[in-house]
């Protein structure tokens, strides 16, 4: 009988630890990265553009999407992305979120902006109103292999470091190759790689930080 309740605690252990230590490997990143890689220096800064006042990516983390001009189409991108992305990491003082929509995308994007902060404080999703030519310009300075559609929509979210350059994985097994750009359509995969990178970028500059601090 002893031996039997032995056994069975130890059955219990793993199903109760196994999961638990599966999650925090999750947790701690799903590659092998302590730096997340550049995969194009130096895109176009939103501050290039008059609509975008005082905002750039300049010295901001941020995470960039093109809604096009279906926006309310399309609000599940922002419900996820709020989701998983912006509420992990807006307490991050450098953060911020920029959706580019076409001019005439006004009404939609109050509406949107309405609905998200009935339960979230959205101080820091920015909406930026840009002309056709000029949204084109933005993201064709990525330089991914995406493009897109004749209403300027893009199923990708897009990560932008403080120095204006595009980060993702240089490798990716769904993507047999680097990848730009996380499919905010699919919750999946915010959840299982655009949060992850995103945590490695914030690890990335908190270290550069203490080092400096640290010489300093």
């Amino acid at each position: 009988m002893t031996k039997i309740n032995k056994r069975n605690k130890i059955i219990l252990a793993i199903l109760f630890f196994g999961p638990l230590i599966f999650y925090l490997t999750l947790l701690t990143g799903t590659h092998q990265y302590t730096k997340l890689p550049v995969l194009t220096e130096q895109v176009e800064n939103i501050s290039s553009f008059k609509q975008a006042g005082d905002l750039t990516f300049t010295d901001h983390v941020t995470v960039v999407a093109f809604f096009g001009k279906d926006l309310l189409l399309h609000k599940t991108n922002a419900l996820n992305l709020n989701e998983k992305i912006y509420k992990n990491f807006y307490g991050y003082p450098d953060f911020q979120m920029v959706i580019v929509l076409p001019a005439g995308s006004e009404t939609e994007a109050a509406q949107l902006k309405k609905e998200m902060g009935t339960f979230a404080n959205i101080e820091k999703w920015y909406f930026v109103f840009l002309q056709d030519a000029e949204i084109n310009a933005l993201f064709n300075s990525f330089k991914t292999p995406y493009t897109l559609d004749p209403n300027f929509y893009s199923p990708y979210a897009f990560i932008v470091d403080k120095e204006l350059n595009l980060r993702g994985r240089d490798e990716d097994k769904e993507e047999n190759g680097p990848l730009f750009g996380y499919n905010a359509e699919t919750v999946a995969m915010i959840h299982q790689k655009m949060v992850d990178d995103v945590k490695v970028l914030m690890s990335e500059y908190r270290l550069a930080l203490k080092r400096t601090k640290d010489k300093g």
